[in-house]
């Protein structure tokens, strides 16, 4: 138990007497100012700077994407390398589908969706699926066109599978990499331009072809004023996804590069969209008509011929 002296309180040496006497002691001085995080004076000075600093990929994004490169240090040819651009989870992936097949006005889709996580995975697995609905789609669309017709004998066209990949593929690849060319390129002409890496801009490209798989499936009616008008609906969808996230990427250039280059990624889109669906739905129909067969010539046996008529 306690006693009263134990309870009393107690005027201890100073400092100085107790170094001496245990030189390994560690003293706290009370009078030492607290250290106020960098980011919290940042918050409190410009609260609206946050939004801009994220699509710019300044401050908080620049140490998420060196903490993401120190993260990504296995060497390219490894299967950890290109593992970490599959690591998303099925939510993930249908939140993104969800976004780019209803786009929200005014929303960047790269801020709102794939900057935390850019991945492959769905891109990839996107774009096959919509290479096979397409050539699956237009074999059946021939077929429905011919039904009925005695004369038509129904060969599948295997060779659509081809070039329906070809096609896809260069596109979500190929004009990525020419946009992110185009953009690190202007970066370095103007200042305080929006920066996206190339896994960004193939996952926005990606994501925005979703909207043409169901289209693809409907693309199967006999009616070529439906398609077009499915075509239309579907090209306004996902062109709206890239302007909203390629038009802060630019409007900070020069007015006329930036509204060219935005028509630019509209006029390739459009271009891939009409592509596909005249090339693999709206092709040319063959003549099928009945042959027709020469009439036989008999010779007579008076020397003359004789001419039958065939039925």
């Amino acid at each position: 138990m306690a006693t009263a002296d134990d309870l009393k309180f107690q005027e201890f040496d100073d400092a100085a007497n107790l170094l001496a006497a245990n030189p390994d002691a560690t003293t706290i001085s009370i009078d030492e100012p607290v250290e106020v995080p960098k980011n919290q004076h940042s918050h409190l000075q410009e609260p609206g700077r946050e939004e801009d600093d994220e699509l710019l990929g300044t401050d908080d994004s620049d140490k998420t994407e060196l903490l993401a490169g120190q993260k990504k240090s296995a060497p390219f040819w490894t299967f950890e390398y290109y593992q970490t651009f599959f690591d998303v989870d099925t939510y993930q992936v249908l939140d993104r589908i969800k976004g780019s097949v209803f786009p929200v006005p005014g929303k960047n889709f790269v801020r709102l969706y794939i900057r935390s996580n850019p991945d492959l995975y769905g891109p990839f697995w996107i774009c096959a699926t919509l290479v096979f609905t397409i050539a699956v789609s237009g074999n059946l669309s021939n077929f429905f066109i011919h039904l009925g017709k005695p004369t038509y004998h129904y060969v599948p066209e295997f060779r659509k599978v081809s070039i329906a990949a070809t096609t896809i593929y260069a596109y979500a690849w190929l004009v990525p990499l020419a946009l992110w060319g185009f953009l690190m390129w202007r970066n370095s002409k103007v200042m305080n331009i929006v920066s996206y890496s190339f896994l960004e801009i193939v996952c926005v490209y990606g994501y925005s072809l979703f909207v043409y798989i169901p289209t693809a499936i409907l693309w199967i009616i006999p009616q070529k004023v439906v398609r077009w008008v499915l075509m239309v609906f579907s090209l306004c969808l996902s062109g709206s996804v890239l302007v909203m996230t390629f038009w802060p990427a630019v409007r900070d250039d020069n007015r006329r590069v930036a509204v060219a280059t935005v028509a630019t990624i509209l006029l390739l889109h459009a271009l891939l969209a009409v592509g596909c669906l005249a090339y693999f739905f709206d092709a040319p129909e063959l003549d099928i008509s009945a042959p027709i067969i020469p009439a036989p010539i008999i010779p007579a046996h008076n020397g003359t011929t004789v001419i039958t008529k065939s039925h």
